[in-house]
């Protein structure tokens, strides 16, 4: 009946406290595996910060950095690149917006930010990256870019964005995530096209396919799946594009839906 389950992390598989229950996914987990089906995290944490997530568990597909690197098992797999003139001035026109908001220029290597980035937004860039790197000019990023994101605890995500659109609309993809989040990917590359690349690669159909999320840059996920689900705290957006609503991130609605279908997997004939 289904052979992938794709997640959104951040609000939907992860609790407020951003972890979770490592005991009931280990248990779910191994009867995905038994029964073939392939499990896929799909977010804007950097790959490397989703490897720390799962660590000493393997087989896990990671769509990471807003779904523009796939990983596995340390391997990279793709990587869809930004283009570096597309990617600088991108970084000109947020800082042309604000110029004291975090942006986060991330590379398949590192994320960088400005060496004069307060201690407090440093910590809050390490939650979903595992490699920082500090430096005084994004100019002098030397490796490909796959995404800019920006952080502004002032919640104006959104007014950004239409900034940024003034001069790069359909050049890029750009989403604000949440109020406090802006993430810009190459053009056409966002979770759902990459899901989309994924099932190609697993020869899974989208009547083969669970995802779950809850967030603005998630709705492309309830397109790419027949069982697609919105948690509980989802936005608006995503609840009216999911055929279901489970329970909340707080409640284990990924895991203890995931687990129900898989039980319906028993009774379907061969």
């Amino acid at each position: 009946m289904f052979k992938l389950v794709v997640t959104d992390l951040d609000g939907t598989f992860l609790n407020s406290g951003g972890s979770f229950d490592g005991d009931l996914f280990d248990d779910v987990y191994e009867e995905m595996k038994k029964k073939g089906v392939a499990f896929a995290a799909c977010t804007g944490k950097q790959c490397e910060r989703v490897e720390e997530l799962f660590a000493g568990r393997e087989g896990i597909w990671i769509l990471g950095d807003s779904a523009a690197r796939i990983k596995r098992d340390g391997r990279t797999v793709r990587t869809f690149s930004l283009e570096r003139e597309l990617a600088l001035a991108s970084i000109r026109e947020i800082l042309d917006f604000d110029p004291n908001l975090v942006v986060i220029a991330c590379t398949g290597a590192s994320a960088y930010v400005r060496e004069d980035i307060g201690e407090a937004d440093y910590a809050i860039v390490k939650n979903s990256y595992r490699e920082v790197s500090r430096t005084s000019s994004f100019e002098q990023i030397e490796e490909p870019f796959v995404k800019i994101t920006v952080y502004d605890p002032a919640g104006r995500s959104a007014a950004v964005r239409l900034h940024v659109e003034r001069t790069m609309h359909g050049q890029i993809y750009i989403v604000d995530s949440e109020a406090d989040w802006l993430d810009i990917t190459a053009s056409g590359t966002h979770k759902g096209e990459t899901v989309m690349k994924l099932q190609e690669m697993l020869g899974v159909a989208k009547e083969e396919t669970l995802s779950f999320g809850d967030g603005e840059n998630d709705v492309e996920l309830m397109d790419i799946a027949e069982f697609s689900f919105a948690v509980r705290n989802a936005c608006e957006n995503t609840k009216a594009a999911a055929a279901f609503v489970t329970r909340s991130n707080d409640e284990n609605g990924v895991l203890l839906t995931v687990r129900k279908m898989l039980a319906l997997l028993d009774r379907v004939p061969v």
